[in-house]
């Protein structure tokens, strides 16, 4: 009621709130989660983007990143949903980067105008990793015979229970290299001039935020709430952008509700989660996290 009726006072007498919209994007970028993870992906993201760039009065939306990285290519499209609906839009995009934002959480960073962290955040890792097992040894302890069968002599390339060949790490290295260069292509297009000259910036290393406000990969220290308040004001209002819920109130998850599931579904899905746990926890623990 009170909204509503200020909207007949004459504007000198209105007291204006600027109202920001948040989204936070956190965890590992891939293109699919899981039953016990939820993924950060251009599908999970860009609901939560569209509805924060479609306030036509906000001035700017904020974006808070909170990730260790993960698909190159699932980076790289939430980066592009964020320019294009900023371009579109007209609106000023601010990155906060919380805990990490790191190899493609500092990519996603990227489509900040700006770029805030801690001082104490983790920034960079500017480079590209793959990792796998070999169990070659292990299955010939077990007695397990490993059979292969292929249409094309490279279909099985770096398969884990078959000897690594040179020549296929060497295409491998190839591929990353040109996925690595992709990376510094668009670092260098948002960040150029306000990157330091250092032989590290593209080898793969990562800083804190304290350091990166040094090396040009990000434009200040602080948070959002202060950050915002300095900006807009105390009055400031930060909106969260969250998912929709269901008819019930709950949001969507990822499991079916009403089903039972059989003894061996449930050992499966443990099994799954403990895998799914190792790789998550894997992907942090390189930051220290």
């Amino acid at each position: 009621m009170a909204n509503f009726l200020k909207r007949f006072l004459p504007k000198r007498f209105r007291k204006e709130v600027v109202t920001i919209p948040v989204v936070k994007l956190s965890g590992t970028i891939m293109a699919s989660g899981s039953a016990f993870r939820s993924s950060l992906s251009i599908a999970s993201a860009a609901p939560l983007l569209e509805k924060a760039f479609s306030d036509k009065a906000a001035p700017a939306v904020a974006i808070v990143v909170n990730s260790p990285g993960g698909s190159p290519v699932q980076s790289r499209l939430i980066y592009k949903r964020i320019r294009d609906l900023a371009e579109e839009k007209e609106k000023t995009v601010l990155v906060f980067v919380e805990d990490v934002a790191a190899s493609g959480g500092y990519m996603i960073a990227c489509a900040g105008d700006e770029i805030i962290a801690d001082p104490s955040s983790i920034v960079g890792s500017i480079g590209v990793v793959s990792g796998s097992f070999g169990f070659v040894e292990a299955i010939a302890k077990l007695g397990i015979e490993r059979r292969v069968h292929t249409a094309g002599q490279n279909k099985a390339t770096l398969d884990p229970f078959q000897p690594e060949k040179p020549e296929d790490v060497a295409h491998l290295k190839s591929l990353q290299l040109e996925i690595h260069d992709t990376f510094i292509d668009l670092v260098k297009s948002r960040r150029g001039p306000k990157l330091a000259h250092d032989d590290q910036m593209f080898s793969g290393l990562f800083w804190s935020g304290k350091r990166g406000l040094d090396l040009g990969l990000v434009d200040g220290l602080g948070d959002l709430r202060e950050t915002l308040r300095l900006r807009y004001g105390d009055s400031v209002k930060m909106e969260l952008i969250s998912q929709g819920r269901t008819l019930f109130g709950r949001k969507p998850k990822g499991v079916s509700a009403g089903l039972t599931p059989d003894l061996a579904s449930v050992g499966a899905g443990f099994a799954d989660r403990l895998l799914v746990e190792a790789e998550d926890r894997a992907h942090w623990a390189r930051f220290g996290l």
